[in-house]
């Protein structure tokens, strides 16, 4: 995960983010560093997206023609990438976008809402790929072999062309590296189909095509999954894989004059950047813009936290807070 921290390290931008609020450290997604995903992949996603629609039409065509279950499963296989591709580069033109009065972050974290559309659209796939596949299991149909290596055999290529579009974005950003997964388990499983038509040449035994169809299911199951499941975190505004929470706070409570944290939040505001709010108590009296300054660059550098507001009391308001709203959390 440490390809997770380079982008941030341009903290000291951000000192200020503590007495002017979001508005202002919005202004680096479009200078430096983060500018990557909304800027450069436009033509990659635009690139993506023409050459793996045109290719699942004709990879599904040539599955039926074919009576080649397996091939029906790469389309599915591509045609969610497809969509994944459409649904990422929403997010990340959204992401781009400047907050507003009704939406203070922006739009951001529209790319978890897009990651989590996009498992659940998969999902839907895999069903209707699964039920014809079952059904050809057990009447087993006759299989085109040479049509069958050949198309998936260009859909490696396209698959490899498109994923390698993606790989340098795919640290930084849960969007971009679903699209780049997607794309290289896409060439690994054509792969896979070509082997599986080698087979039915060879022994004319059906039956391989549907196995194969099955086992591909499993691939996009399995990819399906771990999205769900780390999109449903973000978006429950679990604290991100890359940030020890744990650490944060020995970090907060070791600092000069802190005698306790609370009201500690870290949550992802988009698939790559991260805020946080906390309560420090500093009996000593309010530090100084200086100790501010300081406390956001480490959290940035350290933690990769570009978005930190701090509250600074004196005594300790936690106590007083208890009784006065909801269950004081």
């Amino acid at each position: 995960m440490s390809g997770e921290h380079h982008h941030h390290h341009h903290g000291h931008d951000h000192s200020h983010a503590n007495t002017h609020g979001h508005g202002h450290s919005h202004a680096h997604a479009h200078g430096h560093g983060h500018s990557h995903a909304p800027a450069s992949f436009g033509r990659a996603f635009a690139i993506g997206i023409v050459l793996n629609s045109g290719f699942v039409l004709i990879e599904a065509g040539y599955g039926f023609a074919a009576g080649s279950m397996a091939l029906v499963a790469d389309a599915g296989h591509n045609l969610s990438d497809v969509l994944s591709l459409a649904v990422a580069w929403a997010a990340s033109v959204l992401a781009a976008r400047p907050p507003s009065s009704r939406f203070t972050y922006g739009y951001k974290s529209s790319s978890i809402l897009a990651a989590l559309f996009n498992a659940a659209l998969l999902m839907l796939a895999l069903g209707a790929i699964l039920v014809e596949t079952i059904h050809r299991l057990i009447a087993p149909e006759p299989v085109a072999a040479g049509p069958v290596m050949v198309v998936a055999g260009i859909g490696i290529a396209i698959n490899t062309l498109t994923a390698l579009l993606f790989l340098r974005g795919r640290e930084h950003d849960i969007n971009i590296r679903g699209a780049y997964l997607h794309m290289a388990s896409d060439a690994a499983v054509s792969a896979g189909v070509v082997v599986a038509g080698a087979l039915i040449a060879l022994t004319g035994a059906w039956w391989i095509d549907p196995v194969t169809s099955l086992a591909i299911v499993g691939v996009i199951a399995w990819g399906t999954w771990g999205l769900a499941k780390d999109s449903l975190k973000m978006g429950l505004h679990g604290v991100p894989a890359s940030v020890d929470g744990h650490a944060v706070e020995h970090h907060l409570a070791a600092m000069p004059g802190v005698s306790a944290v609370h009201d500690l939040h870290i949550w992802p505001m988009s698939t790559t950047e991260t805020a946080m709010t906390a309560h420090l108590v500093m009996p000593g009296g309010h530090p100084g813009d200086a100790f501010l300054g300081d406390l956001s660059q480490t959290l940035a550098q350290r933690f990769a936290i570009c978005h930190a507001t701090v509250q600074i009391e004196t005594t300790d308001l936690a106590e007083l807070a208890r009784h006065g709203c909801g269950n004081g959390r």
